[in-house]
């Protein structure tokens, strides 16, 4: 059987980087190793070059269990570009924390390969693959901080609670194998399409124990418990890698899944998941109002945004499904953004969390202080910015679909937001102490990190017609 090999480019040469990267590692001395960042980010450099060249394909491999279509290279590319400025925001803080540099950067790249793989897949065998691949990656990534416990108590929380989910999965998995005779896609579409065919229950069963294990990746309220305790204890880029690509990857499966190929599917389960999306909204916000860690605000803000994200799942159809993945394009360069200043703010051994380091940053850090406004005042959705944008289209999808009041209930707490995060803005301008964070001479690759999140907040909330037009492209491609 010949295999058709050019849908794996884009991941292969991830992969390729990434095995590069640890070889690289065994011969250079410590001194040397900053050498691997840069070779991880050429080497994403030539992926995103792939994903461009292969623009407008529609592919298989594998019997089409993997598959490059529009869907597949908009999340690749979006993959991509979170793990750059993740690896821009690291650069740095991997020498102040003496984290080890190759294995840091191979197990972005790993993680990245897997999330290419989740969005690529077109069974639900190699979509496990990718889950796997990359949950195993970013579990270590977690502990890597080897010299904090907090970092090691995070990964054996995230761990733990990550191999309960994967548990949910697979035996969802075995149970629809066992209705339908198939993982494919494409064959469980056609099941589902048999005229008047009555699923078994176990087919059903199989469904929720997906949606369980795709709902502990999202940190859908009630599986979010371990978010707060996991990205405090991260290190903070890796935190940061975690609420925005973990959470893109798991939603393209829920895109492809549940939109695409199994519409029935979400048909048959949107009232659980409208519940599931006001829970998640509504928990994310209170909570975080209650922190005093930007960190774990941080945390619990990426809830709240799996909520909103959940909208777009339960209104489904064209509208919602171009919504979801604007608001995932919106949500990447804002929340990496406010990650990254964070990470500027880093003093010696230990993270400056507290709101009070932010005291006065207006004033001995203009750049870091006007860029964490933007991305707070985006994060709440204040016009023109790109959250504006994203809450906009996904709550407008679901008054069009018919769900006003799932839209009214986003806009609602959409305004509750806006307590925890103006705070932040207050704090820098209009009280005094905390810290100076570091100078642009100190990081300027980090800082270049902060101005990609600054540039793609306003580009995607003052020009969102080309990203939007992406969206519908990408989506529709599912049909």
């Amino acid at each position: 059987m010949e295999i058709n090999f050019t849908p794996l480019l884009p991941a292969a040469e991830v992969l390729l980087t990434a095995l590069t990267v640890l070889i690289l590692d065994l011969f250079l001395e410590k001194e040397e190793k900053g050498l691997l960042g840069w070779i991880s980010l050429l080497g994403l450099a030539i992926a995103a070059w792939m994903v461009f060249l292969l623009r407008g394909s529609q592919e298989g491999a594998f019997q089409d269990t993997y598959i490059l279509d529009s869907f597949a290279l908009f999340f690749s590319a979006l993959f991509i570009g979170i793990a750059a400025i993740a690896l821009l925001s690291s650069l740095h803080y991997l020498k102040e924390t003496d984290i080890r540099e190759g294995e840091y950067h191979a197990l972005i790249l790993f993680s990245t390969f897997g999330m290419i793989l989740m969005a690529s897949a077109n069974d639900l065998i190699v979509f496990f693959l990718g889950l796997e691949t990359m949950s195993i990656a970013v579990y270590v990534l977690t502990g890597m901080w080897r010299a904090r416990s907090a970092s090691s108590e995070a990964a054996m929380k995230y761990f733990v609670i990550g191999a309960f989910a994967t548990g949910f999965f697979l035996y969802g998995i075995a149970l629809i194998f066992g209705a339908t005779g198939s993982t494919h896609f494409g064959r469980l579409s056609a099941f589902l399409a048999q005229p008047g065919l009555e699923a078994p229950l176990f087919f059903h069963a199989g469904v929720f124990l997906l949606l369980i294990g795709l709902a502990f990746k999202i940190a859908a309220v009630p599986f979010h418990f371990w978010v707060p305790d996991v990205y405090e204890g991260a290190p903070t880029p890796v935190s940061a890698f975690m609420a925005v690509g973990v959470k893109a990857a798991a939603f393209a499966g829920w895109a492809r899944i549940f939109l695409g190929q199994m519409t029935p599917v979400r048909e048959d389960w949107a009232a659980a998941l409208w519940m599931l999306a006001i829970l998640t909204m509504t928990a994310g916000n209170l909570l975080a109002i209650a922190q005093t860690s930007v960190k774990r605000m941080l945390a619990y803000s990426s809830i709240a945004h799996a909520g909103y994200l959940l909208i777009g799942v339960v209104a489904g159809g064209d509208t919602g499904g171009q919504a979801l993945l604007f608001y995932l394009l919106t949500y990447a360069p804002m929340t990496l953004g406010a990650f990254a200043v964070v990470v500027a703010l880093k003093s010696g051994e230990q993270d400056c969390e507290s709101y009070s380091d932010y005291a006065g940053l207006g004033w001995k850090r203009p750049f870091l202080a006007m860029a964490m406004s933007l991305f707070m005042l985006s994060l709440a959705g204040f016009p023109p910015l790109a959250g504006f944008a994203g809450k906009f289209y996904i709550f407008r999808s679901a008054v069009v679909e018919g769900y006003t009041n799932l839209a009214v209930a986003g806009a609602l707490n959409s305004l509750l937001s806006v307590i925890y995060y103006l705070r932040v803005v207050v704090l820098m301008y209009m009280e005094e102490g905390g810290v100076e964070g570091k100078s642009l001479a100190a990081a300027p690759f980090l800082y270049a990190a902060i101005f990609l999140g600054v540039v793609g907040t306003l580009y995607l909330g003052l020009l969102p017609a080309a990203a939007l037009d992406l969206s519908r492209v990408a989506f529709l491609s599912l049909r």
